[in-house]
């Protein structure tokens, strides 16, 4: 089949590779009919990620109709539509039982992989982002390999099209987290750093659960304009305004929002020490857009991170974070705990995450599309592809 490999930082390749097959009872075979470039990607994209190899399948945002079926699987046949979570979990371990599923305990056999014994151990496997996460095969790609399909895939009615239902693979649900773990409610203020597809997943998921003010920071006036436009945010752009967080506490009596959403993560530009460290390959994030949600979130509030961190924070404001009395809330996405009223808000229309989508691509253009999307060329947003 032809796949999506990893060759470097900003060398991936649309190569010839083996066919996946069955290996576990539990397994599927799918043949994938819609995939997707995520944000989180460009991370690896750009050389940023430990654990890579090379020939790596990349992607995690997929879908497609199942081909082939292991025989201790229940509820999938061939010729279903799944979408698949990007996240791989037993459902049967600690966490599982928890639905705390990014941090199943059984599917991530890369924790060997860790350099620094001291971090935190990851959670569960992910597909297509490095050995440190398991080491499975991506979705971008014509064939994907789907391990513990009776926890992963949900299934998918006729009625829904391909580009409804993609993003319930991860962005939807990852901003749908980031807004629960905000504690958005009715006449909730909010702020989103990072107007990104997660960010205006959130955005979306914000409104959708009564947010009534939601500021968005971002370089990006097109993306900003889009927001605006469809979301109704405040658009805050960093590169005309200094300080956003300031911006923000004059707009709303100096005390700031009750919520901020870091959709953003590690690549912020930041300090020259974490250029150092960069340099040096040593993991490291500069904080800036999380001393900033700090900076923005009044007394009281919380800061939640969907945004993907490596490493070390430099200059982290803890003090400031304990003066405020402010709640963190972070971490990988539970896909599957939301994923079934997802998809029912979706079939009854009350939301649309589709309309995001900028580009629509043949496969055998992703190479082309990774650089569009990592340039942000042609007012790109969101990046489809389809075999």
């Amino acid at each position: 089949m032809k796949a999506l490999t990893y060759h470097g930082s900003k060398d991936v390749r649309f190569d010839t590779v083996a066919d996946p097959r069955l290996q576990d009872a539990e397994d599927i075979i799918i043949k994938v009919t819609a995939t997707a470039i995520c944000g989180s990607d460009l991370h690896i994209y750009r050389g940023k990620i430990p654990g890579m190899e090379t020939g790596d399948i990349l992607g995690h945002e997929f879908m497609g109709v199942v081909e082939d079926v292991g025989h201790d699987v229940k509820g999938l046949k061939k010729g279903d539509r799944v979408v698949v979570p990007f996240v791989i979990a037993c459902g049967e371990c600690f966490f599982c039982n928890r639905s705390l599923f990014a941090a199943c305990e059984d599917t991530n056999t890369g924790r060997g992989a860790i350099i620094n014994k001291k971090s935190a151990r990851p959670g569960a496997g992910l597909f297509g982002y490095s050995h440190l996460y398991g080491g499975y095969s991506g979705g971008q790609a014509e064939y994907a390999r789907v391990p513990k399909a009776n926890t992963g895939p949900i299934l998918i009615p006729d009625f829904l099209n391909d580009e409804q239902v993609l993003f319930l693979s991860d962005i939807l649900p990852t901003g749908y987290q980031a807004a629960l773990n905000a504690r958005i409610s009715s006449g909730s203020t909010v702020a989103i750093f990072g107007a990104g597809p997660v960010g205006l997943m959130t955005a979306m998921c914000a409104r959708f659960l009564g947010a009534e003010t939601i500021f968005m920071v971002d370089e990006s006036n097109y993306r900003l304009e889009f927001a605006k436009k469809t979301y109704g945010v405040i658009p805050i752009n960093f590169s005309v305004v200094d300080d956003p967080a300031e911006y923000i506490l004059e707009n709303t009596q100096n005390r700031g929002v009750d919520a901020t959403i870091d959709a953003v993560g590690f690549e912020a530009k930041g300090s020259a020490v974490e250029t150092v460290l960069t340099n040096l390959k040593i993991e490291g994030s500069s904080g800036k857009a999380l001393r900033q949600c700090i900076a923005a979130t009044r007394r009281g509030g919380v800061v939640s991170v969907p945004g993907v961190y490596a490493g070390f924070i430099h200059g982290f404001l803890f003090g400031d974070a304990f003066e405020k009395g402010l709640t963190f809330e972070m971490g990988q996405t539970h896909v599957q705990r939301y994923l079934p009223e997802l998809l029912q808000h979706i079939a009854n229309g009350l939301m649309k995450p589709e309309v995001i989508i900028s580009h629509r691509m043949n496969l055998g253009e992703i190479v082309k599309g990774y650089e569009i999307f990592e340039k942000q060329q042609d007012f790109c947003r969101k990046v489809i592809l389809t075999p």
